[in-house]
């Protein structure tokens, strides 16, 4: 099946439908990223945007609303009031319960005859395929639909397939955007031209010449509001299984022979296959499970995991992983790739750092720097991608010092840079499946995260604790040390 893409010079109506479409992300995310969009032109001039929610309002109450909770969510240079009065007036509210099969006439009835519609299921994945079945009921799923699934998808292997059968009842593979915002980042999308849009890294690409691979998603904040949904999840579902996983793929896959969305992604699920395997051995050795204790963040005062709002006494779930991967293939054969996310860490930082092999023999012996060559790609909170080499320093003698190539984005590119939703968005709109994750990409992920969970619960070691505005528990940094590395904030 062709998927009918809708330009922003369409004149064919579009009907955006935001399934909790007043609830947190769609407040501080999606509406956002919608009013940039339309700020600059990218909403097809007859676009109508519908947040559904349970609430009885009227349209005053509505717009009530989203003038007190939206607003404070854009930047403050790209507000302006005549854009916002137009942009609200392509919104409508519909009271609709998910679970309520009669509320979809309602709904069908707001939208417009013969659009084209895109369903942003912005709700708990237990409500995905009710409400699939209730717009099918109501007509409303054709051939020109869209349906983009919010993770978790899934809190295991066997869920996941759940999930991707029943929505796959309702909704064509083509139809199902699988969307995880940090592939709709600048810097993520800028990687694959700096792999294959340049022939200078190439032939180092691989093994022996990279000595390991470095990918760490830091925040400063802690679990916050989200305690309830967080302490059924844990780090490793909530970020490894989905956004860690998906950059190493960037990383690791092989060159694509297209751009088509099947040819980038049959790429990236050959690197998840490809993943080695771990054994309760293996999970013990290369991974580790922390939880934050009281600190310091920001300058104040934080609490522990286990004093946050919602958190059941004891909780075992944890805030931090670090682990080591390798993939089984000609091109990583030996190369360590080093994962690592947590919660209440010194920095909000993610970055990804390629590590150059070592010298094989070093002319320079007096200098009191170890000749290390890296590549640094830095995708927040700014993004630049810094290349490290080994200079000379002034001065008599041959002494080295590390300096940086710095390739700053934003200085580069004067050209205003669309936040990951609304690029990501706009891809919905036109139909390109290229940055969203296909069904057996997830079920990859799944198939290697699910046995270094099993394990976890097999080994019934507890969280290591780590105190909050730190780098993590000490092991994660005997793990690098192991393989003669180090995070690169202790180097």
């Amino acid at each position: 099946m062709t998927i009918h893409p809708s330009p922003a010079s369409s004149s064919t109506a579009l009907d955006v439908v935001i399934f909790g479409g007043v609830g947190d992300l769609s407040v501080r995310k999606l509406l956002p990223a919608l009013y940039m969009a339309h700020l600059h032109g990218n909403l097809p001039a007859h676009a109508r945007i519908h947040a559904l929610g349970r609430q009885t309002w009227n349209r005053t109450e509505f717009l009530a609303f989203l003038q007190d909770k939206v607003p404070g969510f854009i930047e403050a240079k790209h507000f302006r009031t005549d854009t916002w009065t137009s942009f609200l007036e392509r919104l409508h509210f519909c009271s609709v319960d998910a679970t309520h099969s009669e509320d979809f006439t309602t709904l069908a009835t707001s939208l417009q005859p013969g659009s084209d519609r895109v369903y942003y299921l912005a709700t708990a994945p237990s409500l995905f395929v009710g409400i699939c079945a209730h717009l099918q009921s109501a007509g409303l799923i054709d051939e020109r639909a869209r349906v983009v699934l919010e993770k978790p998808l899934g809190h295991d292997l066997a869920s996941a397939r759940q999930i991707n059968h029943d929505v796959g009842q309702y909704f064509q593979e083509q139809q199902i955007f699988r969307i995880d915002h940090y592939l709709g980042k600048e810097t993520v999308q800028n990687l694959m031209v700096l792999r294959f849009g340049n022939s200078i890294f190439e032939p180092l690409w691989r093994s022996p010449f990279i000595k390991s691979v470095q990918i760490t998603v830091a925040e400063s904040v802690g679990v916050g509001s989200r305690a309830g949904f967080y302490d059924g999840t844990g780090a490793m579902r909530d970020m490894i299984q989905n956004h860690l996983l998906q950059l190493l793929c960037i990383v690791a896959m092989e060159p694509p022979v297209s751009l088509d969305p099947d040819a980038v992604r049959d790429e990236k699920l050959k690197v998840l296959r490809s993943l080695r395997p771990m054994a309760v051995a293996d999970v013990a050795r290369d991974t580790v499970r922390g939880q934050y204790t009281a600190g310091a963040s920001g300058g104040e005062a934080a609490k522990g995991y286990l004093q946050e709002e919602n958190v059941p006494p004891g909780s075992t779930t944890e805030t931090f992983v670090a682990l080591k991967a390798h993939i089984n293939n000609w091109r990583w054969a030996n190369v360590p790739f080093f994962l690592r996310t947590g919660k209440r860490m010194a920095a909000r930082q993610s970055e990804i750092v390629i590590e150059f092999a070592d010298l094989p023999f070093t002319i320079f012996g007096d200098s009191p720097h170890k000749s290390v060559n890296r590549l640094m790609i830095r995708l927040q909170p700014e993004e630049h991608i810094q290349l490290q080499m080994m200079a000379k320093e002034p001065g008599s003698g041959m002494k080295l010092r590390p300096v940086s190539l710095n390739l700053d984005l934003q200085s580069a590119f004067t050209e205003r840079r669309a936040e990951a939703y609304e690029r990501l968005l706009i891809d919905v709109i036109k139909g390109r499946l290229t940055h969203f994750m296909r069904r057996d990409e997830l079920e990859a992920a799944w198939a290697w995260v699910e046995p270094i969970i099993n394990g976890w619960q097999q080994l019934g070691e507890k969280p290591k604790a780590y105190t909050a505005g730190s780098w993590g528990p000490a092991a994660s940094s005997a793990l690098m040390a192991r393989e003669g590395s180090a995070w690169l904030e202790e180097a």
